[in-house]
């Protein structure tokens, strides 16, 4: 059964900002408290909304399974192919090999205070990213297979 139209038009309306705040956690994540993992379960709290206000089978349609699984995989990869990068150039695993090169996320970190710099923290923010996409996907995918025994009977 779907919920009223208030609820949709509601649940509508917080979506992209639920998305919105699910990166800000993700990409401040090195400099402030939250991270890959908080970022997720945001990016989460967001597909379970839209999952709570529509059918089950309207939420499947836009949200598939494979998708997000495949979302759990990639986190997975590129965050196990961060860590053995390390290796490649010669330090030990999970090396942070992107600090101090002038890449993104390589810039030096001021001494003293720190002044919030995105720019800086190495492979973190990206293992963030890639923690948050993994995270994102598992949670979402748990969801909808727990729902999976909820379906409305024809």
């Amino acid at each position: 059964m779907n919920m009223s139209k208030v609820v949709r038009a509601a649940a509508n309306l917080l979506f992209p900002f639920i998305l919105i705040f699910g990166l800000y956690i993700v990409a401040h994540g090195h400099l402030t408290p939250g991270g890959g993992f908080q970022g997720g379960a945001v990016f989460a709290t967001g597909i379970i909304l839209m999952i709570v206000a529509y059918r089950y089978e309207t939420a499947v349609g836009r949200f598939s399974k494979d998708i997000l699984r495949n979302c759990e995989f990639a986190g997975l990869l590129i965050f196990v192919s961060l860590a053995l990068a390390a290796l490649a150039f010669g330090t030990g695993f999970f090396y942070n090999w992107v600090a101090d090169t002038g890449l993104i996320f390589g810039a030096s970190v001021a001494p003293g205070a720190n002044p919030g710099d995105l720019n800086t923290g190495g492979v973190i923010p990206l293992m963030n990213l890639a923690v948050g996409l993994e995270v994102l996907g598992a949670l979402s995918v748990i969801i909808l297979y727990m729902l999976s025994g909820t379906r409305e009977e024809a």
